[in-house]
């Protein structure tokens, strides 16, 4: 089992910044895609952004220039820096990680941590 473990939600003003974590941690496995996607209430879950082990990256067009992601030295973390905050971008942020365990690929998320942008 690989666990995800999601910190640095809150709320921000219009305009203000904010940094979400997730470190993965668990027995033998081999991160293959990190990523973040949103669900704002009444709204399907959406990717927002990823990176893959290679450092491939890819945003969805609603927060590229706004929101970069990136890794941690040990590769098992990933971080979302989001700028410029908008207050569409209020949604719970989970955390998700395609991984390789054991010759098999498993999919992965995060308990969610709330981003609220309002004044």
């Amino acid at each position: 089992q690989v666990q995800l473990v999601e910190s640095g939600g809150g709320l921000v003003q219009p305009g203000g910044s904010l940094r979400l974590s997730c470190a993965a941690s668990g027995n033998s496995f081999t991160i293959n895609v990190m990523g973040w996607y949103r669900q704002a209430p009444g709204k399907q879950r959406e990717l927002v952004a990823s990176i893959a082990s290679g450092g491939i990256t890819n945003y969805s067009d609603s927060v590229k220039g706004r929101f970069t992601i990136s890794r941690g030295n040990a590769r098992n973390t990933v971080y979302l820096q989001m700028n410029s905050l908008k207050p569409e971008d209020t949604a719970v942020y989970y955390c998700n990680a395609d991984v390789t365990r054991w010759g098999q690929i498993h999919n992965y998320w995060g308990q969610g941590t709330q981003v609220t942008v309002s004044s």
